[in-house]
């Protein structure tokens, strides 16, 4: 086998054997699915703490002088907004406006960082070197680079106890240089669940010093590890995109709802701009949730119907544990994407009864 295409394991790998979790391959690497189980390490991180092992994530530096030049052109957002510390999420488009990526920016004192979905990052990488002018140096660090994340409403106070700088400094898409048990880390604070949280970037080498560190400190508040199964619920319930499902090469972000990561008028030109902005005023359908009334889960790719004519389809579904219904995102053809809609979704043949509603489904700041 050629070994650009065997499956990786992140250097957490053993610990998932150790702690009993299903492991699958997802993304290139033999990753852990769940643990105790979805539905309880969900509420573990709506509840408690959870930490989870991203490190299938993709990790690129970009230098040079032309650094922030580059990426203005090939994301969406305003980089020459960003200070040293801030963060920005953003996205990558083609020329017609469908989306290659969506990412976070991470601005240091002499460089960037790109973060990127796992299954995109040989052609995010791609994209990028393809595209490249001027002083600008690209890098992939994603194999040297580890990424924990501790997520939940305890998550402060554990990251607090082990780290030698004051996280509660560190606001929402803000990020420090520090130690974590002692180890040099990028401590950041943005999160994919709806919950607050923290992501500690550290060296591969040492990834399993801070999880140990990390689950110590935090078993007097309930912290348990969480596999990505509960990731992509968690992410569903605060109604977050999941490139692949919710946005992909077929998708304007303005029909995503990701307008307001696209800045069309205070910054320069970007690929996918005049799409983005024909999108605005020549919109036909619209990412929207949705509640599922009949029995059965509405998967990726079942079609939506409503008083018998088709008019969308579903691009994520499943439970939502906090509110115990079956909760999902669909395309919707205008006018037809209007909050109290009925709907029906046609599961393995049956149509069931949903209704359209406002997202998120689930919100911290009212539970």
């Amino acid at each position: 086998m050629d070994s650009s295409t065997e499956t990786k394991k992140t250097g957490l790998y053993d610990r998932h054997v150790a702690l009993g979790a299903k492991i699958v391959p997802f993304a290139g690497y033999y990753m852990p699915i769940q643990y105790s189980g979805i539905i309880d390490e969900h509420m573990t991180v709506r509840q408690h703490v959870g930490m989870f092992d991203v490190s299938h994530m993709g990790e690129f530096e970009i230098r040079g002088a032309d650094a922030e030049k580059f990426l203005n052109k090939m994301t969406t957002n305003n980089v020459a907004r960003l200070d040293p510390g801030n963060i920005q999420y953003s996205a990558m488009l083609y020329d017609d406006g469908g989306v290659v990526d969506d990412l976070l920016v991470y601005r240091f004192e002499d460089h960037y960082m790109a973060v990127v979905n796992a299954a995109n990052l040989q052609k995010d990488f791609d994209w990028l070197a393809e595209h490249i002018s001027g002083d600008v140096q690209l890098r992939d660090v994603s194999d040297e680079t580890a990424l924990l994340a501790i997520q939940g409403p305890k998550a402060e106070q554990i990251v607090a106890e082990l780290s030698d700088v004051p996280v509660e400094d560190i606001t929402y898409y803000k990020f420090k240089l520090g130690k974590v048990a002692g180890q040099d880390c990028i401590i950041s604070r943005t999160g994919y669940t709806g919950e607050d949280g923290f992501e500690l970037y550290v060296k591969s080498t040492i990834a399993s010093e801070v999880w140990d560190a990390v689950m110590e400190a935090g078993k007097p508040h309930g912290i348990k590890p969480i596999g990505l199964g509960a990731r992509d619920s968690l992410r569903l319930e605060v109604a977050y995109c999941l490139y692949g499902n919710d946005i992909d090469k077929t998708t304007n972000p303005i029909e995503a709802g990701l307008g307001w990561i696209v800045k069309s008028k205070k910054k320069g030109g970007f690929i996918g701009k005049q799409p983005v902005l024909d999108k605005k005023t020549e919109l036909t359908r619209k990412l929207t949730g949705f509640i599922l009334n009949g029995k059965g889960i509405a998967r990726h790719g079942c079609e939506v119907y409503h008083n018998g004519e088709k008019v969308g389809y579903v691009t994520s579904g499943g439970l939502s544990p906090v509110l115990n219904k079956i909760v999902g995102l669909a395309y919707i053809d205008l006018p037809f994407n209007k909050i109290g809609t009925e709907i029906e979704i046609d599961v393995r043949g049956r149509r069931l009864a949903a209704e359209l509603v406002a997202i998120p489904f689930y919100n911290r700041e009212n539970s």
